[in-house]
């Protein structure tokens, strides 16, 4: 399935009665399934939830917890970047290594990887104490 447009399919179905601003997400699991996810807005903003997070929660739900690739897209002049909490999301379930497609409803898009989006990002070896 293409990310690209299973992103931009699911960005129709997002919530964003206050800002008006949808944004789509499709990921790849290393066996080659597709899990998607769409804003959520709620009166109450910071309870609202991104594309990326709905889209990592599926994944999760289904039982597979690795990325291979994701795609996210809105209809915005540039390709739009996760936000902060959805980068440190995307990197507990993909590498440093792994694609990451922004894009515009345009057309636009800007590669990059989970690495370069989140450097120095918090994992689990900050927690070891031995």
């Amino acid at each position: 399935m293409d990310l690209r447009e299973a992103a931009a399919r699911v960005r129709e179905n997002a919530y964003a009665p206050y800002s008006n601003f949808k944004v789509g997400a499709a990921l790849r699991t290393v066996d080659g399934q597709v899990f998607v996810g769409c804003n959520v807005e709620n009166v109450a903003y910071p309870e609202g939830t991104c594309a990326e997070a709905g889209a990592i929660a599926a994944m999760v739900a289904a039982g597979l917890q690795d990325i291979a690739e994701a795609y996210v897209i809105a209809d915005s002049p540039n390709p739009v970047p996760p936000c902060g909490g959805c980068r440190q999301k995307l990197s507990e379930f993909a590498g440093r290594d792994v694609p990451v497609t922004l894009a515009t409803t345009d057309g636009a898009e800007f590669r990059t990887t989970v690495g370069d989006l989140l450097p120095g990002a918090f994992d689990a070896g900050h927690m070891d104490r031995t």
